[in-house]
């Protein structure tokens, strides 16, 4: 047992020493304005964190100090990012965030969403080349205390600020319209001591570039977005990118060998080491129009997909059972179109979700993997949408998504459909929970509420939120941009403090 456990700490430690991103997501850096002290920085692989140390008088007036680390970027992005002072400083008003900058000239124009050391949170700019900053105690401007995660969007002219605390959603700190901004500006992260003798240090982590598209985008005509593989601790929150491609890959279940991934791109079914490297196709016979609906038996033997069958009702998605290390998938659910969600803990049954009947809403279904009749466990009236079904671990429950109240929210019930609960209640949508394999935690996605409930769209700022499989208020565990094929499928480490999900941005 000691020798196992010897192991399995091993791997755990080595388990994020990816490839990608060797030298983080920002690729210059540069001291503003001379200080005395030179800045600098160290880039833990492992867990893609900065640490920035700097120094500076301030970033005030017509001019400033400071150590800067940032990209070259044209139009329109999101920049996100976690930020930790470390120590506890000289000065309260040691300064970190995010810049977006004209040039490196101490006087350029710039704006900025700023964490003070006395944690003071907000928006400040300079309208152009050598004016005085502005500051924002002469604006109406909200501004709060002690926010850890900050977040600036650039759409045209209007500079958009948001800020959160650990475990809550973002919230609007203030927005300016900059016109002495070029279209290509340098945008990245900063560390200021506001003590020209002394250094000071700061965290970074999470740092995500992301490029938005209209709201009214539609992917099926404009094509996709690039995606990205992440794995997060769910409990310190940090996520490692450990694959990207230009084109679109979703879904990620991870491998019971705790060593790879699994996803599913352009038709068919991948795997990917923990570690990073090139995807390996799964032989999945003749499923070769595989979707982002499929999902791994507890015993880890099989693997259930949602595969679209040619000239079928509803797009022809049809549930398959196959063994996990390949071969030719069993059919299922011979009636389309049904998308599966679970397995069963005793791994003889699976459930999905299917329209029947001319219903013209979806209902959430149950059917042996032997095949024969399928039982319906919910029977819910048109209008009202339910997805994303899944056992706990100890075969007690059933969770899904559901808007039974009008807003989509994460419900629970009998295995057999009986005694509907209803677990989340706040305005947002929440979709496809994933209940962890210790059934302590349950893991969701969230929509904001200005997104219709009954639908799940790609590309759209969304939360991953985390909460007690009891009961309990959720928290947010990370901000992205993405939506449909984040986290549709099971996504937990055998561990229960992992996940993986898809991240999206446009070139």
């Amino acid at each position: 047992m000691k020798t196992k456990l010897f192991l399995i700490l091993c791997f755990t430690a080595n388990i994020f020493a990816v490839n990608a991103q060797r030298s983080g997501v920002l690729q210059e850096k540069s001291d503003i304005g001379n200080p005395k002290n030179p800045g600098s920085y160290v880039y833990t692989q492992e867990t893609q964190t900065y640490l920035m140390r700097g120094s500076g008088y301030n970033i005030w007036f017509e001019r400033d100090e400071f150590h800067y680390m940032y990209n070259k970027i044209k139009g329109d992005f999101i920049i996100t990012a976690n930020f930790k002072f470390e120590g506890r400083g000289t000065e309260a008003h040691r300064k970190t965030g995010i810049m977006l900058r004209a040039s490196e000239s101490d006087s350029s124009c710039h704006i900025s969403a700023v964490v003070h050391g006395d944690g003071l949170t907000v928006l400040q700019w300079r309208d152009f080349d050598g004016a005085l900053m502005k500051d924002p105690e002469d604006e109406v401007f909200a501004k709060g205390s002690h926010y850890n995660v900050l977040q600036i969007e650039r759409s045209g002219r209007i500079i958009y600020m948001r800020a959160a605390q650990t475990g809550k959603p973002m919230e609007d700190i203030g927005s300016y319209e900059m016109y002495g901004l070029p279209d290509e500006i340098l945008a990245g992260v900063f560390i200021c001591s506001h003590n020209p003798e002394v250094i000071e240090e700061a965290s970074v982590w999470n740092i995500r570039i992301d490029r938005p598209v209209r709201d009214d985008y539609d992917p099926g005509k404009s094509g996709y977005l690039g995606s990205r593989l992440e794995i997060m601790n769910v409990f310190d929150c940090k996520r490692v990118v450990i694959h990207e491609d230009p084109g679109r890959f979703e879904a990620p279940n991870w491998m019971p060998d705790n060593r790879h991934l699994l996803f599913n791109m352009d038709g068919s079914l991948y795997t990917i080491p923990l570690t990073g490297g090139e995807p390996v196709k799964l032989n999945t016979g003749f499923a070769d129009r595989i979707n982002n609906d499929h999902g791994i038996s507890f015993n880890g033997r099989n693997i259930a997909i949602s595969h679209q069958r040619e000239g079928m009702p509803g797009g022809g998605s049809t549930v398959y059972v196959l063994p996990l290390k390949g071969g030719t998938p069993k059919m299922i659910s011979p009636e389309t179109p049904s998308y599966w969600h679970g397995w069963s803990p005793d791994d003889k049954k699976v459930i999905y979700v299917a329209k029947r009947n001319n219903n013209p809403v979806y209902n959430i279904y149950s059917n042996s993997i032997k095949g024969g009749q399928e039982l319906a466990l919910t029977d819910i009236k048109e209008g009202e949408h339910v997805d994303g079904c899944e056992y706990s671990p100890d075969g007690k429950y059933i969770w899904y998504n559901g808007n039974h109240n009008g807003r989509m929210h994460i419900w629970r019930m009998a295995p057999d459909g009986t005694g509907r609960e209803e677990m989340t209640f706040e305005d947002y949508n929440d979709w496809f929970p994933h209940v962890s394999p210790d059934g302590k935690w349950v893991v969701f996605l969230s929509y904001p509420p200005d997104i219709e409930p009954n639908s799940h769209p790609s590309y759209k700022k969304v939360m991953l939120r985390m909460m007690p499989a009891d009961g309990g208020e959720p928290a947010v565990i990370t901000y992205l941009y993405g939506g449909q094929g984040t986290i549709n499928v099971p996504s937990w480490a055998p561990d229960s403090r992992h996940i993986a999900f898809v991240s999206n941005s446009g070139k």
